[in-house]
């Protein structure tokens, strides 16, 4: 899906880049062969070649974060299948209190079938995060964005959370999926283990301060708790992605148009 990405391109929104898509040219080597394109001037083509074959280069060599530059926060799901080998996909859990007053407790990570658990006063600490990250091209949350990610930053302010963000709960809304995580997961056929069903956030802050009054079952079920909340986001990445690719990839257009019918319209 990224190398048929057009709305890279300064200019050439999402409405160009489906134009683009009926007139056939569907990934950056067929708009690159093609000598000329209704509606894009001999000097924006010859412009576009060259970003184009930067996007290549910048592809070939596995820079995540170039795309995630020139691409909308909400186009970074285009990244999952290229990047999927370095995608980390992660979920916290916390006091229950905002950023200013509260701490994290347990950062769940996941990433090529090993999942990490790390938690507060053992192996939660800003170089193990650090270390985390650097292995990371794309991160992978549910609701990330408005939550994770902004607590981690506030928590750890050195690190580096500026990488590319698949953020699976504005997917599903794009595709008209409602509620949160474990209701898509349901709509979704993705299964849990039956101890840790019907748990959520506020069931893994109560957990939490029986663990630290001394109740180890507590601390074995909010660790796995957090293990599905983060290792589920796997299998739903991969289905919404598919989903997103079918509604807004090439194969939504249906069949070519006439080149000379419907001009592709570039924006000034």
């Amino acid at each position: 899906m990224l190398a048929s990405s057009f709305v890279l391109l300064k200019g050439i929104g999402q409405s160009s880049e489906r134009r683009l898509w009926q007139e056939g040219i569907l990934n950056w080597t067929s708009f690159l062969r093609s000598p000329t394109l209704p509606g894009i001037s001999s000097t924006r083509k010859e412009w576009y070649d060259h970003e184009l074959a930067t996007a290549q280069s910048r592809l070939d060599a596995g820079d995540a974060h170039f795309f995630g530059a020139c691409l909308k926060s909400r186009d970074h799901w285009r990244l999952f299948e290229t990047f999927r080998p370095r995608t980390l996909y992660l979920d916290i859990e916390t006091t229950g209190m905002p950023a200013r007053e509260g701490h994290v407790t347990v950062v769940g990570l996941y990433r090529n079938g090993h999942m990490t658990s790390l938690v507060r006063g053992e192996t939660l600490t800003e170089d193990r995060l650090h270390a985390e990250l650097e292995q990371t091209d794309l991160f992978i949350t549910f609701f990330g964005s408005g939550f994770d990610i902004p607590y981690l930053q506030a928590k750890f302010p050195r690190l580096n959370f500026k990488k590319p963000h698949f953020d699976l709960c504005f997917a599903a809304r794009r595709l008209g999926l409602q509620g949160g995580l474990k209701r898509i997961e349901q709509d979704m056929h993705i299964t849990r283990e039956t101890d840790v069903m019907g748990l959520d956030g506020w069931e893994a802050v109560r957990l939490w301060h029986q663990w630290c009054a001394g109740n180890e079952a507590a601390r074995d079920l909010l660790l796995r708790y957090n293990a599905a909340d983060t290792q589920n986001l796997e299998p739903l990445a991969a289905q919404l992605y598919d989903q997103m690719v079918s509604r807004f990839g090439p194969s939504s257009v249906g069949f070519p148009i006439a080149p000379s019918q419907r001009p592709i319209e570039v924006a000034p």
